[in-house]
Formats: C-alpha cells, sequence, structure tokens
C-alpha cells in the first residue's frame, strides 16, 4: 500500500543492539543471576507459609529490593523481545529468544505461591510496608485462592505448553495471514484497514475476504481459544474463585458492585447507539448499516491525516493541556520510538511497552485518518503514564487494567475536542463521528465481547467447543449489544481479537477506562490549571491503591450508577449532536 512507504519502524538500539551484542548477552546473564540470587534470598529467610518473626522487616525490605531490580531486567528484556516478534512473527531466532526468556521467567512464577503466603502472614506496620502495603493486602486475598505448592509450581511448568502455548499460536497463525482484496494480495493487518476506506465496495469485498481468511483459519484459532479457556477455567476452580470473573475483579483492583454499576448504564445506553448507527447509515446514504460500515468515513469534512500532520496536531494540543505529556509525543516521534508500518508478519492493533525509567515504544498501524491520529493519542497517553511513573519502583508502577487506560483517554479526549472546535460544520461531522465509531467500540462491542466470553467460560467447563459454536455465540453477543442498530455482524471477531488468548476479560477496563477518563476530563475543566498536578498524582499512584480509593480522592463514587452516567451523557450529548449535524 502506498501509504506504508512512509511511515516509520522504530530504533530498538537504545534498547538492545542485537540478540547476539553484548549488551542483550550481559542484560540477559545479569537477569539469570538476579533471579538465582532471589531464590538463595528465600531459602535464606525462609520465605513460605510461616508465622512471623524477628528479622521479618529486615527480609521484607531485601526481597523487596530484588524483585524491583528483577523487573526491572525484565521489562528491558521483554520489551524488546517482543517487539521484535510483534513486528516479524517469522524472526525465528528472536522466538527462539522468546521462548527461553519464558522458560528463565518460569523460575519466578514457581516462586509465587511462597512469596504470596509469606506476605499474606506478614504486618504492614511490622515490617515497615508503607507504599509497599498494598502488596501485603492483595497477597492476604490472593492466598486464600492458591492451590498447594506444588500444584503451583507445576501449573506453572505446564503453562509454558499449555495456555501459553496457546496465546502463542494464535498471535503467530493470525500475523501469518494474508488475504487478496480485488486482486491485491495484502497481510490481515492491512486488509482491516480497508474497513476505514471511502468506498463501500471497497470495504464490503475487504469484509468479506477477511471472513473467509479467518474461516480458512478457524480450526488452529479455535484450538487455541479452547486450550487457553481451558487451562483457565480449571486453574479457577482448582483456585476456589466463585467464577471466572473474580480473579480479574482482583487484579483489576475493583469491586463486582463497581462492576454491575458500570455495566447498568453501558447496557441502558444501546438504544442510544443504535441510534448512532441509524444516523451514519443514513448519512451514507444507506438502509442499515452494516459491519463494513462501522468504520467508514461519514460527510464531506473528511480528508487524509499524513503522519507528520497528525504528529504536529497531537504535540500542539497536548501542550495546552500538559507541557509534559507534549515533550514526552515529541520525543517519541523523534526518537524512533514509534513501529507504524502495517506489513506481513506484524500483529495487528497497536500497544504502549514501557521498560523502565518512565520510557516506551509504541506499536501501531497507522492509518492516514483522524482516526489514526486519534489512535497514536491514545497510545501516547500511555508513554505519558509510564513517564507519570518513572520515580516509582517497578513493583508500585504496575497499575491494574481499570486505571491503565486512564491517560490515554485523557490524551484521547484533549485531541478531538481540539479537531471539533478547529474544523468546520463539513469537518466536525466527520470528526464527531470518529470518535463516536471510537466510543462504540468501547461502549457496544467491548460488551459484546464481555458476554461473549462470559458463555465461552460457561461451557467450556464442561466440553471444548467447535469453531461454528464459537461463531455463534458471538453473533448472540452482537445481537444483544448492537441490536437493530446493524443489518449484518461479524461471527469471527473471536478470532481477530488477540486478548482472548492469553488475558481473561480484557474487554471491561477499556469501558471503565473511557467513562472514567470522560470523568476527569469533566473534572479538568472545572478546576482548570489546580487540576494538573491532581491528575499527574493519580497517575503516579495506580500501583499504590485500589480503584475506589483513588477515584475518592475526586469524588468518585465507582459503586454508583450516577457516576457512570455522568461519563456516558457527554457520548450521548455527542450522538445528539452528530444526529443534528447529519439531518
Amino acid at each position: 500500500m502506498s501509504i506504508t512507504a512512509q511511515l516509520p519502524r522504530w530504533n530498538l538500539e537504545p534498547l538492545f543492539k542485537g540478540l547476539q551484542s553484548p549488551d542483550f548477552l550481559e542484560a540477559y546473564a545479569r537477569l539469570e543471576q538476579q533471579i538465582t540470587e532471589l531464590e538463595a534470598l528465600f531459602g535464606r529467610h525462609e520465605v513460605r507459609a510461616r508465622p512471623m518473626r524477628e528479622g521479618d522487616a529486615a527480609a521484607f525490605a531485601a526481597v523487596i529490593e530484588q524483585l524491583n531490580a528483577i523487573s526491572l531486567s525484565q521489562s528491558r528484556i521483554n520489551t524488546y523481545l517482543y517487539a521484535l516478534i510483534s513486528t516479524d512473527s517469522g524472526d525465528e531466532e528472536a522466538q527462539a529468544r522468546y521462548s527461553l526468556f519464558r522458560n528463565l521467567s518460569l523460575r519466578l512464577q514457581k516462586l509465587r505461591s511462597p512469596l504470596t503466603t509469606w506476605l499474606a502472614s506478614l504486618d504492614p506496620e511490622a515490617v515497615n510496608a508503607g507504599e509497599y502495603r498494598i502488596l501485603v493486602e492483595e497477597a492476604r486475598v490472593q492466598a486464600q485462592h492458591l492451590m498447594s505448592e506444588p500444584e503451583e509450581v507445576l501449573a506453572a511448568e505446564l503453562s509454558l505448553s499449555g495456555g501459553g502455548a496457546f496465546a502463542r499460536l494464535h498471535s503467530n497463525v493470525s500475523s501469518q495471514i494474508t488475504v487478496k482484496v480485488r486482486g491485491e494480495e495484502l497481510p490481515i493487518s492491512s486488509v482491516r484497514l480497508l474497513a476505514f476506506n471511502p468506498d463501500e465496495a471497497t470495504r464490503k469485498a475487504a469484509y468479506e475476504a477477511e471472513l473467509e481468511a479467518w474461516k480458512a483459519h478457524q480450526i488452529p484459532l479455535a484450538a487455541a481459544l479452547n486450550g487457553w479457556k481451558g487451562q483457565q477455567s480449571t486453574l479457577n476452580r482448582k483456585r476456589g474463585w466463585a467464577d471466572d470473573l473474580e480473579p480479574t475483579l482482583s487484579t483489576n483492583r475493583i469491586t463486582r458492585k463497581a462492576l454491575g454499576a458500570m455495566q447498568e448504564v453501558m447496557e441502558a445506553s444501546f438504544p442510544h447507539w443504535r441510534r448512532y448507527f441509524r444516523a451514519k447509515a443514513k448519512a451514507l446514504g444507506k438502509a442499515g448499516l452494516d459491519w463494513w460500515d462501522l468504520f467508514a468515513p461519514v460527510g464531506q469534512g473528511h480528508s487524509r491525516w499524513g503522519w507528520e500532520a497528525g504528529r504536529d496536531f497531537i504535540i500542539e494540543h497536548l501542550a495546552s493541556f500538559s507541557p509534559a505529556d507534549a515533550e514526552v509525543a515529541r520525543r517519541m516521534y523523534a526518537e524512533g520510538r514509534i513501529d507504524a508500518e502495517p506489513r506481513k508478519g506484524k500483529q495487528v492493533g497497536a500497544y504502549c511497552s514501557h521498560f523502565g525509567g518512565g520510557e516506551s515504544l509504541i506499536f501501531t498501524n497507522y492509518e492516514e485518518s483522524f482516526g489514526g491520529v486519534s489512535t497514536m493519542a491514545h497510545e501516547l497517553g500511555h508513554a505519558y503514564h509510564n513517564y507519570c511513573l518513572r520515580s516509582k519502583p517497578p513493583l508500585l508502577a504496575r497499575g491494574p487494567m481499570t486505571l491503565a487506560e486512564t491517560a490515554s483517554i485523557m490524551n484521547e479526549t484533549i485531541v478531538t475536542e481540539a479537531a471539533l472546535r478547529k474544523a468546520s460544520e463539513a469537518e466536525q461531522v466527520t470528526l464527531l463521528e470518529g470518535n463516536l465509531q471510537d466510543a462504540a467500540q468501547v461502549i457496544v462491542d467491548i460488551h459484546s465481547r464481555f458476554l461473549f466470553e462470559r458463555s465461552v467460560f460457561e461451557r467450556r467447563k464442561e466440553r471444548e467447543l467447535s469453531a461454528s459454536e464459537f461463531c455463534a455465540l458471538m453473533l448472540e453477543a452482537q445481537q444483544a449489544t448492537y441490536g437493530d442498530g446493524l443489518a449484518s455482524y461479524h461471527p469471527y471477531m473471536w478470532a481477530v481479537k488477540g486478548h482472548y488468548y492469553g488475558i481473561d476479560f480484557y474487554n471491561y477496563p477499556y469501558a471503565f477506562g473511557l467513562l472514567f477518563g470522560l470523568a476527569l476530563y469533566n473534572k479538568h475543566l472545572e478546576l482548570g490549571p489546580g487540576f494538573l498536578p491532581r491528575y499527574e498524582d493519580l497517575l503516579a499512584s495506580v500501583g499504590v491503591y485500589p480503584a475506589k480509593e483513588l477515584a475518592a480522592r475526586f469524588g468518585f463514587d465507582l459503586e454508583d450508577p450516577a457516576f457512570w452516567q455522568g461519563g456516558m451523557d457527554v457520548l450521548v450529548e455527542r450522538i445528539g449532536r452528530f444526529e443534528r449535524l447529519v439531518g
């Protein structure tokens, strides 16, 4: 495709010069030595389930210090290796080294059970835990859901050839798929970008070709989904969790009541989103919106957003919010930290990965529309969040997924609102619609994925599911959320979304992030300059406090549907505005 020749590939040399370079080999050997030292530390201090005793304060400090050092080493190596294989799944040397790295990381996983039970036995005050108190408090919950230590070790060992292997199977198979669209052979990542094409015939041809491609690979992909979910369901039952959702609530540091309040508001909003889908269909001159129209540009004001134009716009408007945010973005562009070119062997989607010291890499498949700009602003928000965490030790820089989207949604909202302010009425139609199509993905499509995953877990307890059964469950979930807002659906979304493989219920944190981020944006408008220091403190504290406690700093009650409705009202107003603009 013509646009890809102009898009950057990242420069990984600031991380490591190569897989055989002295700097990488030394870092890898250092990590091996650090893990060996941690194992010795566990033996010396008898880190396992036992009563607390004198000397545990010193033991706690030593263990935490070593875990921080290991976490920093791990993040650099993991970011580098994953950067190589996510942009080229055919890189056999990187795949082999990544396999070795996972085996090395297994030694740490084997220490999880004794560490958790030991932490659970400690008094945070007696060991001077300070900000690390949350690790002790969470260990007390996790300790109630551990199998015996030999069983946990076995589960960790089997994960490499079990669920983890199935997750890699999905990644490797999907990244190698090529599709012929109107005579041109394209990687699946480029085919999915054709959903943004202004020509309906092109979009429909890409949609139909994509479905055929996923169908052609459905057997290994169904095996991968069965393998991962089967493993997780078995382990969740053995560990005594109430259901397959409960461990993710613990990991995401939210209550079931908070999730229920949010989803209650999401489900009540679906009639509004169906109004939006019907308005978009009308704007496209159609009686009903098809799946291949979800990302279609609307209006006469749409224009191509080249890489440089998008970069300059993002930096300019982030600067009006936070000079530090804008400077992080400027450095990411200038220092080769971004890989934006779609190509064969490269995975679909976008992500931001940190590697210590507040530094990040961004992976995306850039599309020259405002949607591409919005995605870049989103990922740069993650980079800014990592920067805000730079002074925190690695163990306290790990925020839950629910809070991980906070800065990315803020960035996205700032850039979108800036574009709307500067746009003519014709351009506003296009920009507003682009924002709504993204929000619809997070509210409507995300909930369909949640319903699908919940159904898969319920059925997977009994037996494996066929590809056609996965398709049927996906259609059922899409019909429950999109309803009559769409004239057609996508039964293979279970194959498209890599998050189903390797993470459970990855979906609802994105809706949390959007609605929470919109609430914070409204607070920014209310407080003015006084907002930024409090906001940056919140970003720096996501690894130290549960979500409910952080939200309370701004007067937010996550268990009250009224809080979530405040964020949703912003989106509903935009739907009404879009309807008025398209007549």
